[in-house]
C-alpha cells in the first residue's frame, strides 16, 4: 500500500514538473517556427532598438534601487532623528502600488491640463498651456525614475535585515579608527551590504522586466512590450515567441544574480542575531536633511499616486456615479484570482511536502522547477502556454467526438483555464516558499512520533503539519491572491474574449487617454494590494517594542518567498 502511494505521488510529481516546464519547451517550437520568415525583420527593424532600450531601463531602475533602497535601509538603522520609526515602516509603501498604476496616476498628474501644471500656471499668471512647458513624461528617464521609486523596498528589505543582523564589530572598528562617515559607509557598510544588494536587485529587475503597462505609458518599446505588440497587434505568435527567447537571456543573467546574491547571503550569516549598532543621533539641520532624504521616496513612490487616485475617484464617483461595468469587473477579477490561489495553495502544499511524501531528490528538483515560474515575466509565460493548451484542446476535442459523438468547444486557448494556469505557475514558488517555512517551523519528533503510533506520511500531513502550519499557507495564499490581480502581462495576453478585469480596464482606460474613467478601478486595485504591505507594516512596527536584532530575521521573509529560488533557500 505504501509502495502504491509513493508510485502515486512520484506520477503526479512528474506530471507536475511537466506541465510547469512545457511553456518553456513550446517557447522554442513555437519560435523554431518562424525562424525563416520573422527573424530578418526582427534583426533589422525590432529587437536592435528593444534590447537597447532594455539594457537601458534595467541599467537605470538598478542604480535607483540599489542607491535608494541601501541608502534608505542605512539611514533608518545608522541614524535617529524625527520619525524614524514611523519612517522604517512607511518606506515599505511603495510596494502597494503596482508600477502600471504609478506611470497611468503620474500621466494624468502632470498632463499640461492635469492639476499640477494647472496649479503653476494659475499661480503664475500663465493663461496657455504652452505658457509652462514641463519635460516629457513620456520617455526613458521618466520611466526608470517611477520604476526605481516602486520598486527599491526589494532591496531596502533585505539590506536593512542585513544591517540589523550582522554584527556590528565591523563597524564599530572603523569608528573606533576615526573613517570618516563616507569613508565608513563605502568601504565597510557596502561591502557588507553586498549580498542583499544583489539579491534585492535581481528581484527588482525580474519585476521591471515583467512589466508591460508602464513602460508601453511612458513610450519606451522593452522586449515586453514588443512580443505583446507582435502577438496582438499583428497576430504573429511565432514571432512574438522569437522575441520571447532574446528575453530569456536577461532572465538567465538576473537568475545568476539572485543565487550569487543568495549564496553570498548564506555566507554572510544573514541570518544570525548579534547585538543592534548604535545609532548617531541627529539633531538641528542634519536631522532634517535625514528627514527630506528618507521620505522623498514615500512621498513620490506612494503618497502622490495614491493620493491623487483616491482624489480622482471620489471626483469621478460624486460626477457620474461608479462606471457601470465596475461590479462584474471586481467579480471577474476576484474569481481568476481567487480560483488560481485556491489551485497554487493547494499544489504549494505538495511541492512543500514532495520530498516526504515522494523522495528527497525529486522533492528538491520539483521545488527548483515550480520556482522558475516566477523568474518568466507574463509575456513570455503567455506566448509558451498558448501550445500546450492549444494540443490539450484538439486532443481533447477528438477523443470526445470519437467516443461520444459530441463535438465541444474550447477547454483552453481563450478561457479563463488559461489564465489561472498562467497564475499557477508563475506565482506557485511563493505558495511553496511560505508553506516550506510554516513546515520548517514544525519540530521533526511530532511527525517522527506520528509514524511511530502507526500513521504514515500522508496522515501525519493532514493532521499534525497542516493544522500547525495553516497561518504560513494563509500568509502565501494572500500574497498569490494580490500578485494575481495586480498582474497585467499575462491576464491582458490570456483573458477569455469580452472579459476585463480591474488591472485590464485599467489599461484599456489609459490606452484611450481617459485617465478620470480608470481612476476608480486604479485605487481599487491599490487597495489590495495594501493588505500585504500592511502585514510587513506590523512586522516592522514591532521595531517600536522590540529588539532590532530580533526583527532582522522576519522582516524581508514576504519579499524573499518571492524569490525564484526562495522556496529552495527556506
Amino acid at each position: 500500500m505504501r509502495s502504491m502511494g509513493g508510485i502515486a505521488g512520484r506520477a503526479a510529481a512528474t506530471l507536475l514538473a511537466a506541465g510547469l516546464l512545457a511553456p518553456v519547451l513550446s517557447l522554442f517550437l513555437t519560435a523554431i517556427q518562424g525562424t525563416g520568415e520573422n527573424w530578418p525583420h526582427l534583426f533589422a527593424y525590432v529587437l536592435p532598438q528593444a534590447i537597447q532600450e532594455t539594457v537601458l531601463l534595467l541599467a537605470g531602475v538598478g542604480v535607483v534601487v540599489v542607491v535608494v533602497g541601501v541608502g534608505t535601509a542605512w539611514l533608518v538603522t545608522a541614524f535617529d532623528f524625527p520619525g524614524r520609526r514611523w519612517l522604517d515602516a512607511a518606506l515599505l509603501l511603495p510596494l502597494a502600488v503596482p508600477t502600471y498604476v504609478v506611470a497611468y496616476a503620474y500621466l494624468d498628474l502632470l498632463h499640461p491640463l492635469g492639476p499640477v501644471q494647472g496649479g503653476l500656471r494659475s499661480l503664475l499668471g500663465l493663461a496657455r498651456p504652452r505658457d509652462l512647458v514641463f519635460p516629457e513624461l513620456r520617455s526613458l528617464p521618466s520611466c526608470i525614475l517611477l520604476l526605481g521609486l516602486v520598486l527599491y523596498p526589494y532591496v531596502y528589505l533585505p539590506t536593512r535585515a542585513l544591517f540589523l543582523m550582522q554584527a556590528r564589530s565591523m563597524i564599530e572598528a572603523a569608528k573606533i579608527l576615526e573613517a570618516s562617515p563616507a569613508r565608513m559607509f563605502f568601504r565597510v557598510v557596502v561591502p557588507i551590504a553586498r549580498p542583499a544588494i544583489a539579491l534585492g536587485a535581481s528581484l527588482a529587475l525580474m519585476e521591471a522586466l515583467n512589466d508591460v503597462g508602464a513602460a508601453e505609458f511612458l513610450g519606451v518599446r522593452t522586449l515586453t512590450v514588443q512580443v505583446y505588440a507582435t502577438w496582438v497587434n499583428r497576430s504573429d505568435l511565432p514571432g512574438a515567441a522569437q522575441i520571447a527567447l532574446a528575453m530569456l537571456a536577461g532572465v538567465l543573467a538576473l537568475l545568476a544574480l539572485e543565487r550569487a546574491g543568495r549564496a553570498m547571503r548564506g555566507h554572510a550569516g544573514l541570518g544570525q542575531r548579534s547585538p543592534p549598532m548604535s545609532r548617531t543621533r541627529l539633531q538641528g539641520g542634519k536631522a532634517f536633511a535625514a528627514m527630506v532624504l528618507g521620505w522623498w521616496p514615500v512621498l513620490f513612490g506612494f503618497a502622490l499616486p495614491a493620493g491623487y487616485l483616491a482624489e480622482a475617484a471620489i471626483r469621478r464617483v460624486l460626477a457620474s456615479g461608479l462606471p457601470p461595468t465596475l461590479g462584474r469587473e471586481i467579480t471577474q477579477t476576484m474569481l481568476f484570482a481567487g480560483g488560481a490561489t485556491l489551485v497554487t495553495a493547494v499544489l504549494g502544499v505538495f511541492v512543500a511536502a514532495s520530498s516526504g511524501l515522494v523522495s528527497p531528490l525529486p522533492g528538491r528538483w520539483l521545488s527548483r522547477i515550480a520556482s522558475l515560474g516566477y523568474a518568466l515575466p507574463g509575456t513570455i509565460l503567455a506566448v509558451g502556454l498558448m501550445p500546450p493548451l492549444a494540443l490539450i484542446d484538439t486532443a481533447s476535442a477528438h477523443v470526445l467526438e470519437a467516443t461520444t459523438g459530441i463535438t465541444v468547444g474550447l477547454f483552453g486557448v481563450g478561457t479563463a483555464t488559461a489564465l489561472v494556469a498562467a497564475y499557477v505557475i508563475r506565482f506557485l514558488t511563493i505558495a511553496t516558499g511560505a508553506t516550506e517555512a510554516g513546515f520548517g517551523r514544525i519540530p521533526s519528533s511530532l511527525t517522527d512520533a506520528a509514524c511511530m503510533l502507526g500513521s504514515n506520511r500522508i496522515g501525519a500531513l493532514v493532521r499534525i503539519q497542516l493544522p500547525l502550519a495553516w497561518p504560513a499557507i494563509l500568509s502565501g495564499g494572500l500574497l498569490v491572491f494580490v500578485d494575481c490581480v495586480k498582474e497585467l502581462p499575462a491576464t491582458l495576453l490570456l483573458r477569455p474574449l469580452n472579459v476585463e478585469t480591474l488591472s485590464t480596464h485599467l489599461y484599456g482606460e489609459a490606452a484611450r487617454g481617459t485617465y478620470e474613467d480608470g481612476a476608480v478601478a486604479a485605487l481599487l486595485i491599490v487597495l489590495v494590494a495594501l493588505v500585504p504591505v500592511v502585514l510587513l507594516l506590523r512586522t516592522s512596527g514591532e521595531v517600536a517594542r522590540r529588539p532590532m536584532a530580533a526583527i532582522g530575521q522576519n522582516a524581508p521573509d514576504a519579499i524573499y518567498a518571492r524569490s525564484p529560488s526562495g522556496a529552495e533557500a527556506r
